[in-house]
Formats: structure tokens, C-alpha cells, sequence
């Protein structure tokens, strides 16, 4: 009798999941009318999918959808955003009826700022990253945070193309994160066509396999095999589960379920009713399922604690580079702070990141040579406020993840990037380690603010600045030793630039940042021993500038500013400049920067070859003041 009741609950379970599944279809279907938008197909591909995750198989508080002890979801496949919508609707968090709400939650998902929906803690419109992003809530969840909570990211066949899905796969695997699952909705068709493995579910299986996952394949709409899929995963240790569905585009509606050009094309109006009205012929009960409550263990943190312990320690005069004296800093400040955490690509005995690693070993990931999985890893960490994460790289090897970047920035992520290895001062090594583009690229991203110290103790100062920084953050570094001009005493503040060196009969002012600046500061002794005084600026921040100390420096001498800097003209701080003074007809910019692919060589050659050494500022300044 006992085995005969149960039975009989599990199959009133099955059936409520399938009712649930339809209802999301006809949801989904209603909103992407409504608004004319959307991707009514790939919704209705993994609405069974759906309903077992957030009705069966998570365990979170409905009233509480951040909670931190919450399983987390990931829905890489950004275009299926309205399935969250019609899961919001059913678990009472928004109304049927308001289905505009779409728009909103489109956006969220899949490129623009707004306000924090239930279940979004990353933007995934451009597709690949979500399992990247996974794989940091995932690693948080089993290494920082020790907690129970897992985490769920469904993916869909045509992103699996991407390279970056592969580093996350290949990340995973490597660090055990048996608290990981991917699901790979796998319908078979793309945005223009058919998917390169169509429905080919066994090659998907062999290739997770060898990339160290536990696998399985399942029916996609079969909400029993879902049910004991998942259940199985969850009893997995020290693997990541994979499961495979097998699942159809449209599924549920005639003549679109498996049919090309469907892609992001809402039900025509004069068919949706009757769409609807036979999806919910095929539901038989009007009841929903609640969610299992978390485990609640993980631990209560607090971000406010985060400050360096001690003053800097380093006297005027000493020379160290700025990319060591980062990774000082990072362990000073790993100190005072345990959420304090660092990802680096394989370079840290080149960014000094290491001496974080000596110090912190449990609080460093390792990401490898895969630097867009590393972001957005980082992006993952991040979430929900569980940890400060610097990234450090060679600052060129950023580049190939600038998708990541600009999509953390949608995420309104708080993420401290950390670029070495900036400009021809790089020098050996040559151009294809050189990072020349890397302020134009940062300075593009909304709400990022660029930290460009010259010094030990100005570099000390960003890193603890850039981790009580809301929002995306960027510290230039560079490979050369420089002197220390800065007493360990000397504050800074984000937006405010130094003047280092004054005087009332100032002829030009010289605006440096990094190497330039120590070689503005070389120029300036030499000319002032010719009689002619210049002022020299140290920015310290990129963006924001600090454009009331450049314009009043300007107007002090003669309207006459000169930039120099180790980057390409295009988006530096020249430009930067000029953008900060073009509304003073009066001031003229003149701007020293590399202007051609560089070369191989000593960095004080390649400084003069490519123009931005003292002798050619000392030149720009005496034709400047001879006109």
C-alpha cells in the first residue's frame, strides 16, 4: 500500500512538472506577442527543463531569490530570457497580466542596465559565458564560501561553438566542481540554420567526457528522466555533470516545433490564441510546486573591512616596478580582508600576483592561458557580493576578452582588472607583448575607472582604492623598475591628479602617466637648467580626469599642454585630454605617443625610437615655447 501511495505521488509529480512546463510555453508565448520581441521557440525547447529545475530540483527561497544559501541558474542561452519571465509568473514574483514586464527582463538578460531581476546575477546575451560564469559561483560556493548551495547554468547547442565554452568545461573539470551542472538544451537549430552537430547527442556526450565531466543524456521534454537526472548529478563528487537534452525548437506548436526560420520571430497574432488554446488542452491540474528550501551555511561576510594594514614602506628614491609593487599590495590587503581573492592567466610570476599566492594560497585561482574564461570566472565570483576578485594578466592578453569585459559591465559587476607589462617599456619582448591598446579599450567601458600609477606607493594606493570601488576598476602596470616619488604619507584620491613639479614662471605643462612621467621629470631638470621651467602633471587616474587641475595648470602656462605616453594616440590620455579641454578655445594639446607598430629592443631605445623619451619631450616643449 505504502510503495502503491508513493508511486502514485511521483506520478502526480510528473504530471504537475508537465502542466507547469506548458503553462511556461503559453507564457512565454503570450509575452513575446505582447511585446512583438522575443524567442518564443527556444523557450518552449527547454520549458520542461525549467519547470524540473526551479519546481523540483532547486532548492532556494521564492520570497528571496538572492538569497546567498540559494542555488544559483545561469541561462547562458540569453535568448530564452522570457522562460524566466514565465517562471516569475508562476512563482507568484511578478502578474501574468503585465506582460511588458517582458522588455525589462529581455534587457536584463541580454544588454542593458536595470535594476536586479530574480534569478540575473550576469548577463549572458552574448553567448558563451554563462558556463565561465557558472564555473566562479561554482568555485565560490565549494572553496570560499564551504556552503551546500549549487549552481545550474543551461546552455544552448549553437554556443557550444564558442572557444570560451570549452576553457569553462576544461576549468571545471580541473578543480572538481562537483557542485556544477551544464545543460546543453540541444534542439538543433541556430539563429540561421542548423547547428554544426544537429541532434548528434552522443558526440556532445564524448567530447564533456573528455574534458573530465560526468554526463548524461537525457529526453529533453521528458520531465521524469529530468527529475532522475538531476537527482543522479546531485550524488556525483569531484566531478562536474553535463547533461545532454535532446530536445525539439518550438516544441508544443504545429507546423514550428523542428522548423527553420522561426529564430526570434514571435507567434503571429492571429495564431497565438489558438496556439495557446492547444497547449492548455494538454494540462491537466492547476497546481504548482514549492521549491525545497536551501541549506543555510554559508557564511555572513562583510566588504567593509578592507583596508591595508600598515602604511607603505618604501622610501623616496627606491626603485621598483609598479607591477611588483601590485602584487605587494594585493597580500598587504589580503590581510585585512578574506574575501579578498585573485585569478591570474599563468603570468604570475610576471604580474607578481605570486606574492598574493605565497601569502593567500586558498584565495588564488589559477585560470591558465584562457583569459576569457578568467573574467568570467571573476564575473562569477563576484556575484551576490561574496568576494573582491582581482584579475591579473599582461595587460595585451585582455584584449581577446573584451567581450567578457563589456558584458561584466552590463552585469554592473565589481571587478578589479590588473594589466602588467604596458607600452614599449615592455622592451625585449616585443610587440606582440605590448599593451598599446588597453586605455582606449578600458576607457570605452561604461562606469570603469582607470588607475595609471607611477610609483610604488601610488600603485599600493589604487589597489586598496580599486577594492572599495563600486563598479569595474583597471590598474595599469608596468615591467621596468621606477624611483619612488611619493612619501609613504601622500594621499590619493580617484579623479584628482598631482602636480609634482610648479613654479610661477611655468612655460608648458607636461602631463605623464607610468614611464613618461619619470621622463617628463628628466626633462624637466634639463631644462631648467636652460632656464626654461615646465609643470608636470601626474594624472594618477585616467578616467575620471581631472579636468579642472589640467585646465587651471594650462591656463597657468600660456594654454600650452603637452601629453606624453606609453600607448597608441587613439584613445589615450591625449585624447583624454584633448576630450577634458574642448570647451577652452585657448588651450592647445600637443600629444607624444606611439604612432606606429613597434619593435624588439632595450626600453630606453624603444622610449626614443617611438618618440616618447625626455629628448623628444624636451624638443616638444622648446619648438612649443619658441612659437
Amino acid at each position: 500500500m505504502a510503495l502503491a501511495r508513493d508511486a502514485k505521488l511521483e506520478s502526480d509529480t510528473f504530471q504537475v512538472l508537465q502542466d507547469v512546463a506548458n503553462r511556461l510555453r503559453i507564457h512565454s508565448i503570450r509575452a513575446t506577442c505582447a511585446c512583438s520581441s522575443g524567442h518564443p521557440t527556444s523557450c518552449c525547447s527547454v520549458a520542461e527543463i525549467m519547470a524540473v529545475l526551479f519546481f523540483h530540483t532547486m532548492r532556494y527561497k521564492q520570497a528571496d531569490p538572492e538569497h546567498p544559501d540559494n542555488d544559483r541558474f545561469v541561462l547562458s542561452k540569453g535568448h530564452a530570457a522570457p522562460i524566466l519571465y514565465a517562471v516569475w509568473v508562476e512563482v507568484g514574483h511578478i502578474c501574468e497580466s503585465d506582460l511588458l514586464n517582458l522588455r525589462k527582463i529581455h534587457c536584463d538578460l541580454e544588454g542593458h542596465p536595470t535594476p536586479r531581476l530574480s534569478f540575473v546575477d550576469v548577463a549572458t546575451g552574448s553567448l558563451g559565458q554563462g558556463l565561465g560564469a557558472a564555473c566562479g559561483m561554482a568555485y565560490t560556493g565549494k572553496y570560499f564560501d564551504k556552503a551546500s548551495y549549487r549552481v545550474f547554468c543551461l546552455m544552448g547547442d549553437g554556443e557550444s561553438s564558442e572557444g570560451s565554452v570549452w576553457e569553462a568545461l576544461a576549468f571545471a573539470s580541473h578543480y572538481n566542481l562537483d557542485n556544477l551542472v551544464a545543460i546543453f538544451d540541444v534542439n538543433r537549430l541556430g539563429q540561421s540554420g542548423t547547428a554544426p552537430l544537429e541532434h548528434c547527442t552522443a558526440v556532445y556526450e564524448k567530447r564533456c567526457q573528455a574534458f573530465g565531466w560526468n554526463t548524461y543524456v537525457v529526453d529533453g521534454h521528458d520531465v521524469e528522466a529530468l527529475c532522475q537526472a538531476f537527482g543522479k548529478a546531485a550524488q556525483v563528487k569531484n566531478k562536474p555533470t553535463a547533461l545532454i537534452a535532446k530536445t525539439f525548437k518550438g516544441r508544443g506548436i504545429p507546423n514550428v516545433e523542428d522548423a527553420e526560420n522561426w529564430h526570434g520571430k514571435p507567434m503571429p497574432k492571429d495564431r497565438a490564441d489558438g496556439i495557446v488554446k492547444l497547449i492548455e488542452n494538454r494540462i491537466q491540474t492547476n497546481r504548482n510546486l514549492t521549491p525545497k528550501p536551501p541549506i543555510e551555511d554559508s557564511p555572513r561576510i562583510s566588504m567593509s573591512n578592507t583596508k591595508m594594514t600598515s602604511l607603505p614602506v618604501y622610501k623616496l628614491g627606491d626603485m621598483i616596478a609598479t607591477r611588483e609593487a601590485y602584487g605587494l599590495a594585493l597580500a598587504k590587503l589580503g590581510q585585512s580582508n578574506q574575501r579578498v581573492i585573485v585569478l591570474d592567466g599563468d603570468t604570475k610570476n610576471s604580474t607578481f600576483s605570486e606574492v598574493f599566492k605565497k601569502e593567500h594560497p586558498e584565495r588564488f585561482i589559477e585560470c591558465f592561458i584562457a583569459e576569457q574564461n578568467m573574467v568570467s570566472v571573476a564575473l562569477g565570483c563576484a556575484t551576490r557580493g561574496r568576494t573582491i576578485a582581482f584579475v591579473s594578466t599582461f595587460a595585451a592578453f585582455l584584449t581577446r576578452a573584451f567581450d567578457q569585459i563589456r558584458m561584466g559591465a552590463i552585469s554592473q559587476t565589481n571587478i578589479n582588472f590588473v594589466g602588467s607589462h604596458c607600452g614599449v617599456s615592455v622592451g625585449e619582448d616585443g610587440p606582440s607583448q605590448m599593451a598599446l591598446e588597453d586605455l582606449a579599450m578600458f576607457r570605452s567601458i561604461p562606469n570603469c575607472t582607470i588607475f595609471y600609477p607611477s610609483d610604488a606607493v601610488s600603485t599600493e594606493h589604487a589597489v586598496f582604492l580599486a577594492a572599495n570601488m563600486k563598479g569595474m576598476c583597471f590598474i595599469r602596470t608596468t615591467r621596468p623598475k621606477t624611483a619612488v616619488i611619493y612619501t609613504a604619507e601622500e594621499n590619493f584620491v580617484i579623479g584628482q591628479a598631482k602636480v609634482i613639479r610648479q613654479s610661477a614662471v611655468d612655460k608648458v605643462t607636461v602631463i605623464g602617466a607610468g614611464v613618461t612621467l619619470h621622463e617628463a621629470l628628466v626633462a624637466a631638470d634639463e631644462l631648467s637648467q636652460q632656464g626654461i621651467f615646465i609643470r608636470v602633471i601626474d594624472l594618477f587616474t585616467i578616467k575620471p580626469l581631472d579636468a579642472v587641475t589640467i585646465i587651471q595648470s594650462a591656463k597657468a602656462t600660456g594654454g600650452q599642454i603637452i601629453t606624453v605616453e606609453d600607448h597608441y594616440r587613439e584613445g589615450g590620455i591625449g585624447e583624454a585630454v584633448c576630450a577634458a579641454i574642448s570647451r577652452e578655445p585657448d588651450i592647445i594639446v600637443r600629444q607624444l605617443a606611439v604612432t606606429e607598430v613597434p619593435r624588439s629592443g632595450k626600453p630606453i631605445e624603444l622610449l626614443d625610437m617611438f618618440g616618447i623619451s625626455a629628448r623628444h619631450i624636451i624638443a616638444a616643449v622648446k619648438d612649443t615655447v619658441m612659437k
